[in-house]
């Protein structure tokens, strides 16, 4: 059995990218999904997320009303199923309300899978300090339209006939400034057997997820791994990093790839292990995948505005995450 694994693992790494995953009633390839989204389409999701409109998004304020009810628009748009009314699942943290956005979309495998997959991206940042705005445009907008894009992705694909064997959720954290509450909120429903599959009813548990895949801050160039390389992506906990560098080249995206934080060893557990929202999963055994490009000297600063950042590159990490996880999943 670990031989026929083994085996189809190479088959799967040899696969040239215009050749479909799985035989389809339609031939439909995994590079037609790049015509899904746009530079332009990133960039309006985080143009809205960053405007004044939004005022910096932090938890429980009208800014992050505003926001919330924007992804859930998106989630809606894309025919993403709630997994509770609004796809809102509130919560409290440190005395104020927050709340995770939920969208499912189903396997279309045939039998139905049971297993399901998780894509993250916190949506909250600092919000409005006295007279000074936060506009949080890479951190954490530029994730939140990374996942909408891979969403869009996703659900393009599955129209056009490609087939799934894990349900995906995708799910907007709400909290992370306030001790990663949302991310712990949404592991506790999953350790509780409390949240359930629209469809069915039936609970969602550990056991039943193989991989989560989290998206913290993707849309500057402002910290590249070698000098003159704007076009980079790290990528942290990664087991299948030889896929990703496979993926990278098969699809003809060649951006520069790191599998740890520029090279050290302690800032890359800090970052996997404890500073963002993966933590908590990883913490309860849960195969976790981080991707950013860095902090900047604009994180958390009045400076990260939405025209600060690169959408073709931001585009290119989006594309690169999708084709991934497309194919991760066949392995898992």
């Amino acid at each position: 059995m670990r031989f026929a694994s083994k085996i189809g693992l190479l088959l799967l790494l040899l696969l040239p990218a215009a050749f479909p995953l799985r035989a389809q009633s339609t031939f439909v390839t995994s590079k037609d999904a790049e015509s899904a989204i746009s530079a332009e389409s990133l960039e309006r999701d985080v143009a809205f997320l960053a405007d004044s409109l939004c005022g910096g998004r932090a938890t429980a304020t009208r800014g992050q009303v505003e926001a919330s009810a924007y992804i859930a628009r998106r989630f809606r748009s894309l025919g993403l199923l709630p997994l509770t009314e609004g796809y809102f699942s509130s919560f409290v943290a440190e005395g104020k309300y927050g709340r995770n956005i939920i969208g499912l979309l189903p396997s279309s495998d045939r039998p139905a899978s049971d297993r399901y997959i998780i894509i993250t991206a916190h949506y909250d940042n600092l919000g409005t300090l006295g007279d000074r705005l936060y506009p949080g445009a890479d951190s954490n907008a530029s994730g939140v339209a990374a996942m909408l894009g891979i969403a869009t992705m996703f659900r393009a694909m599955r129209d056009a006939g490609r087939t799934y064997n894990r349900h995906i959720l995708f799910v907007a954290l709400d909290a992370k400034q306030l001790s990663m509450a949302g991310a712990n909120a949404l592991w506790a429903q999953i350790a509780a057997g409390s949240l359930r599959d629209p469809r069915t009813g039936r609970p969602i548990t550990r056991r039943d997820v193989s991989l989560l895949v989290n998206l913290d801050i993707l849309g500057s160039t402002l910290s590249p791994i070698h000098d003159g390389r704007d076009d980079y992506l790290l990528s942290l906990g990664n087991r299948h990093a030889d896929l990703l560098t496979r993926t990278n080249r098969n699809y003809n995206l060649y951006l520069d790839l790191g599998f740890d934080y520029y090279g050290s060893a302690g800032f890359t557990d800090m970052f996997l292990r404890k500073v963002s929202d993966q933590r908590i999963f990883l913490e309860n055994g849960l195969y976790s995948v981080m991707f950013t490009s860095g902090i900047t000297l604009s994180t958390n600063r009045e400076a990260d505005r939405a025209d600060t950042l690169d959408y073709d590159i931001l585009l290119k990490r989006t594309w690169l995450i999708f084709h991934w996880t497309e194919r991760v999943i066949q392995i898992l």
